[in-house]
């Protein structure tokens, strides 16, 4: 019997695409590249097929989709080229796919993550959009179609590995008084506040301990990504937000604990390679061979840990903020986020004005429940419209 698990990978140009086709490498008789999609990157999705030979291939953009199946033609793979968000979903939810690694950034990963847990596929999340703008709608979906659903975050894919084997979400059964979500504090950490607002692009950018996308690598400079994470662990772990809190550890070797009502505190650690996360969801319930190399603690030396900053990174605050209002609010954050993001990296705007945007746009949308997708979708573009109109007039 051929146990050969085809795989997804939504997103596979990307940091964690990289790291799953490396895992897949080392597993040739236990993982197979079933479908590779990508936004653009035409050089890079080549390069990919070739080593790989997917039986297909996504371009989200049309163009750079016609241009790699020319060259595609060329080198002679029999790879299927396809584009647009229609072709995501398809190969999300194609009946030969076993799992769907789900790494596209931004909104524009949802839909093919839902296609994949609609058609009950084995649903590896490293998309934080899915959760923060839907997670109500995803979670009922995934119960609703049986789809299994792994975190790949290190923190949540942490807490995962830190819960006991049975449990049920709810955590007072299961004994649990807080799940203690670990947080670098990226690279502003230990600079002064006033510092902030001449920040630049590429300091921002600079992550002290993890390599990473631009748009991610920004969320961590304001800690919006442990906002975001919050937001997630809410949904993943059925936890409510006074029961998680965030730890600043600027060495990332724990990358998140569960505390019990015992006094126990039971962790996770290793070095900060996202292959670790990647390796323990695809081969779960075994554990396998990941690539990376094993923690030294003596090397390590010693583990510090701080109270996040919230007058310092009022990002964090603002995704509390929105999560504790539910509704549509944690979309409306995060549209908001992603238009500042993009804003600050294209030095449209300052680095310390995210936050007062994504303030101004969470005051400007009418708070209300979402039921739908298509409601997650709208909401999106009305924050989007919001934070545009915001930044055009400050300029």
């Amino acid at each position: 019997m051929n146990t050969t698990r085809k795989v997804t990978i939504l997103g596979s140009t990307g940091s964690i695409g990289d790291s799953t086709l490396d895992v897949i490498a080392r597993h040739p008789d236990r993982f197979e590249a079933f479908a590779l999609t990508a936004n653009n990157n035409v050089e890079k999705m080549l390069a990919q097929c070739v080593r790989f030979q997917p039986r297909f291939a996504v371009l989200l953009n049309p163009d750079s989709a016609e241009r790699l199946a020319t060259a595609i033609k060329e080198k002679g793979i029999k790879t299927e080229v396809l584009s647009g968000i229609e072709a995501l979903e398809r190969v999300a939810s194609l009946p030969e796919i076993d799992a769907v690694m789900a790494a596209i950034v931004g909104a524009a990963g949802i839909r093919p993550t839902f296609a994949a847990a609609r058609t009950g596929k084995l649903v590896l999340l490293a998309n934080k959009e899915t959760l923060v703008m839907a997670g109500r709608i995803f979670m009922d979906l995934v119960k609703a179609n049986n789809a299994t659903l792994l975190p790949i975050d290190s923190e949540h894919n942490a807490i995962y590995q830190s819960l006991p084997q049975q449990f049920n979400g709810n955590l007072v059964t299961a004994g649990i008084s807080r799940i203690l979500l670990t947080a670098s504090g990226g690279p502003f950490r230990s600079v002064p506040i006033e510092t902030l607002q001449d920040v630049t692009p590429e300091q921002a950018c600079k992550h002290p301990n993890w390599s990473m996308g631009q748009k991610i690598s920004v969320d961590s400079a304001t800690m919006m990504n442990k906002g975001l994470e919050v937001i997630e662990a809410h949904w993943l772990f059925n936890a409510p937000p006074d029961k998680i809190q965030v730890v600043i550890h600027p060495q990332s070797v724990i990358h998140s604990m569960v505390a019990y009502v015992d006094g126990s505190v039971i962790a996770q650690l290793g070095n900060p390679d996202m292959r670790t996360p990647i390796a323990h969801a695809m081969g779960f319930p075994e554990r396998i061979d990941s690539g990376v190399s094993a923690l030294d603690m003596f090397q390590v030396g010693q583990l510090n840990f701080e109270a996040p900053d919230f007058e310092k990174f009022p990002c964090l605050r603002l995704a509390y903020q929105a999560l504790a209002a539910g509704g549509n609010m944690p979309a409306v954050l995060n549209a908001a986020n992603e238009v500042a993001v993009a804003s600050f990296l294209d030095r449209r705007m300052k680095f310390t004005a995210i936050p007062s945007m994504i303030a101004h746009v969470m005051q400007a949308v009418p708070q209300q429940e979402m039921l739908t997708l298509e409601d997650v979708l709208k909401t999106d573009t009305l924050a989007r419209n919001q934070a545009h109109e915001w930044l055009a007039a400050q300029q």
